[in-house]
């Protein structure tokens, strides 16, 4: 019955149509869930840029009030604090307790005309800060190529040890019905088919074990491009399509234009923008203030109290106008402490901008390393497979014929087995390295139009 079963499974992955590479990477561009979320972090940062750039609008308040109330005052200066409300008449004799209208319309403009390059800072660091959130989109996307690659290999590694592993079934099952058969005959003891059948069963459980591995991958594949898990078939043609790769392809590290450089270098420069915001907006403010008013009152300019309905309405109109400049003193302080916290930023930025590098050029160098050594197993590998091949069906024959044991003819089956998962091994390596290479060289897309 789980014969059966791994059969109908193998049917399955054989009839499905297979999911190449570049449509894989496809989906995940436009369906990762990640991206998306990346994408919408620039829409907010373009919105913030919007809003830094009206900072330098003007405010202009209009004002309208009507009120009942005594009016006397008295002299002497206070603060107002706020909430003391204002009497502006001249100061009577005695206390007057009779009840006065008054209203006042004002229009208020005040506006920071210039103040010595803090706008243009501010809008730099905006515009810089969207220039990261792009570039942390980059650096995402070029990540999550990577990470859909890695598991693809592996994916096409699962399919060849599945492939292997089935073979192994068939070739257990093979021994279990030569052995029944020279059991029946009493050529060989009834031990060797309990032998026999655990190895059988052992081979089946790795393919099981193995499948599940498979759909495991499968399902963290779906989940990034969503395409339907089952759906999710590597092409088997890209093995060969990639040992076919020159080395020779990627020979230079290209670092200027890398997504994870450019992230970085974009946050250095950010600080480096912050640097200069933190300079300027503790400059002076030169401002424009202007200000129309309108008032009147139930109380002439006599002193005489007229009736509450003669307050209401305009018969008073001022204006004025000035320009002021203001300055903290104490701001040098602010901006000296402030702007050696940025600079301390800076400095980290630009550390990390430095690892990355070197880290790039150090994963580079093993990727080198790693490519050279998978293109000598690969060269090698042929040889032993051949020979274990060789050597099992002569072991199978001997056995047959009675010259060898279970225990002898096992040890060839399974020196077959580890040379065609060495094999398959070998291709996962030479594959996982050229890309590698490709990923810390910037040279992806390099290798991904070689592919069908």
């Amino acid at each position: 019955m789980v014969l059966l079963l791994l059969a109908a499974s193998a049917r399955a992955q054989q009839s499905a149509t297979p999911v190449t590479l570049k449509q894989l990477l496809s989906n995940v561009t436009s369906r990762a869930p990640q991206l998306l979320t990346d994408s919408a972090a620039i829409s907010i940062r373009r919105a913030q840029a919007a809003e830094v750039k009206a900072n330098w609008l003007p405010n202009l308040k209009l004002n309208y009030q009507t009120d009942v109330g005594t009016s006397n005052n008295v002299i002497g200066a206070y603060f107002g604090f706020g909430i003391v409300p204002s009497s502006s008449s001249g100061v009577h004799t005695t206390n007057v307790t009779t009840a006065a209208s008054t209203n006042l319309g004002i229009a208020d403009l005040d506006w920071e005309v210039y103040n010595f390059g803090a706008y243009g800072a501010a809008n730099k660091v905006a515009n810089s800060d969207i220039n990261v959130e792009q570039n942390n989109f980059a650096q995402s996307k070029y990540q999550l190529q990577a990470f859909t690659i890695g598991n693809y290999l592996q994916l096409l590694r699962l399919h060849d040890f599945l492939t292997i592993q089935a073979r192994d079934i068939q070739r257990n099952l093979e021994i279990r019905r030569s052995i029944e058969s020279l059991a029946k005959s009493g050529v060989r003891a009834g031990v060797d088919t309990s032998i026999a059948e655990a190895a059988l069963s052992k081979s089946r459980l790795n393919y099981i074990e193995l499948e599940n591995q498979f759909k495991q991958v499968q399902l963290q594949l779906s989940t990034l491009s969503g395409i339907p898990y089952p759906s999710i078939i590597p092409d088997t043609t890209t093995d060969a399509a990639l040992i076919s790769q020159p080395p020779a392809l990627m020979a230079s590290l290209d670092t200027s234009n890398h997504p994870i450089i450019n992230f970085y270098r974009s946050v250095y420069q950010n600080s480096l923008q912050r640097e200069d915001l933190v300079k300027k907006q503790y400059n002076p403010k030169i401002s424009l203030e202007a200000a129309a008013w309108d008032r009147g009152s139930s109380i002439d300019a006599a002193g005489n109290y007229g009736s509450l309905g003669s307050g209401f309405g305009f018969d008073r109109d001022n204006y004025l106008v000035g320009i002021g400049i203001s300055y903290n003193l104490f701001d040098l302080r602010r901006r000296h402490l402030k702007l050696n916290t940025q600079k301390a930023n800076t400095d980290y930025a630009l550390k990390k901008l430095q690892e990355q590098q070197q880290l790039l050029a150090a994963s580079s160098n093993e990727a080198d390393v790693e490519l050279t050594t998978a293109q000598q197993r690969l060269q090698e590998i042929p040889n032993q497979l051949k020979a274990a091949n060789d050597g099992y069906h002569q072991k199978l024959s001997l056995y047959r014929s009675g010259l060898t044991d279970i225990i002898e003819l096992n040890a060839a089956l399974n020196i077959l087995y580890t040379a065609e998962t060495d094999y398959a091994q070998a291709k996962y390596s030479y594959a996982n390295a050229l890309f590698e290479k490709a990923v810390t060289g910037n040279q992806l897309n390099q290798i991904l139009n070689s592919l069908k």
